[in-house]
């Protein structure tokens, strides 16, 4: 994919050429073994750059037109849904009129972090009538916002490693510093409905005499909504994605494919090993997460946390090119055996 990438980058200087793949160095799902009584923490080392240029695919996504991504079967796994990731932008020009302390409090809701001294890609500081933002999607640029008073006198460009200014902007829109940022009427919503959750949870445990089982659904899942309600976040909130998306039981989670417009064109490289691994994905995942809900350390709408199944990703992908030197069954299925 990384090839991929920066051939396409070269072919086309003037597209946005981005890339999509997963922004784990290290990854250890969170698993439960009850044939050892063995339960085993979620470990995972997220790569900065990676999780950088996954934001930046979104927002030329969401931006532009001439886009090509290039991303690996991870696309698949659930993001938060657009529709609230939408939401969560704000754009600011030079003569607007704006509060400092609604703004502060707005870059908070999007999980940037005030960073005083330590300015990295992600947070935002504050000197004087000044505000400086680190975006998401940026690498060796941040935005410096000037105030007269209420209003914005001037929107700076700037390398944030040396201070030097690179450049004026009438304008800049903020994206979410998360893809699962939610708005607080959302969240709130979603509290309720993890607590109404949990209480029948519990009911069912204890009724079949697993007081071991809701001990631990409680304690565990009271923590996530106390974190959730104080910061807006907590360890392993993609376990909470249905009620965080307004989803169903059952529905597709919101991946990438629900950022690409309906005209986009899909290319499955080397189609005979990528469309297998899109079907058995989901399967391995539904089963650890089944094991989680079944022993009391997750509330069973995790399983809404998952990969596309292939019925879904096949309903949901666009117009498609399957290339491969020894196409599968499912490549002659669908062409009728001529290509």
């Amino acid at each position: 994919a990384a090839q991929l990438y920066s051939e396409f980058k070269k072919f086309f200087p003037e597209n946005a050429v981005e890339y999509f793949v997963s922004y784990y160095d290290y990854y250890q799902p969170e698993a439960y073994v009850p044939r050892t009584d063995t339960f085993i923490e979620k470990e995972s080392s997220i790569n900065e750059q990676i999780d950088r240029m996954r934001h930046s695919a979104t927002r030329s996504l969401l931006e532009r037109d001439d886009v090509i991504i290039v991303a690996s079967v991870s696309c698949i796994y659930g993001i938060g849904s657009v529709e609230t990731y939408t939401a969560m932008t704000f754009q600011m020009q030079i003569g607007d009129r704006l509060d400092q302390r609604a703004l502060l409090a707005d870059l908070v809701a999007q999980q940037y972090k005030r960073q005083d001294i330590n300015f990295v890609r992600g947070s935002f500081r504050v000197r004087g009538d000044t505000i400086e933002i680190f975006p998401a999607h940026l690498e060796d640029r941040a935005w410096r916002i000037s105030l007269f008073g209420d209003e914005i006198e001037a929107i700076t460009e700037f390398d944030p490693l040396t201070g030097q200014r690179t450049g004026e902007l009438k304008s800049v829109k903020i994206y979410a510093n998360s893809h699962y940022v939610t708005p607080r009427p959302t969240l709130n919503q979603a509290i309720k409905s993890i607590k109404e959750e949990l209480k029948h949870r519990l009911v069912e445990l204890e009724r079949a005499g697993r007081l071991l089982e809701a001990q631990r659904l409680e304690q565990r899942t009271r923590f996530d909504l106390e974190m959730l309600e104080a910061t807006g976040s907590c360890a392993g909130i993609e376990n909470y994605s249905r009620y965080l998306t307004g989803r169903q039981p059952g529905d597709p989670p919101p991946t990438l494919f629900e950022y690409i417009p309906d005209n986009a064109l899909v290319f499955i490289d080397e189609s005979h090993v990528t469309v297998p691994q899109i079907g058995g994905m989901y399967r391995g995942d539904f089963r650890r997460k089944a094991t989680l809900a079944e022993y009391g350390f997750r509330l069973p709408s995790c399983m809404d946390n998952r990969p596309l199944r292939f019925e879904e990703w096949d309903a949901m992908r666009p117009l498609s090119v399957a290339v491969s030197a020894t196409p599968g069954g499912w490549e002659m299925e669908q062409s009728g055996g001529v290509f």
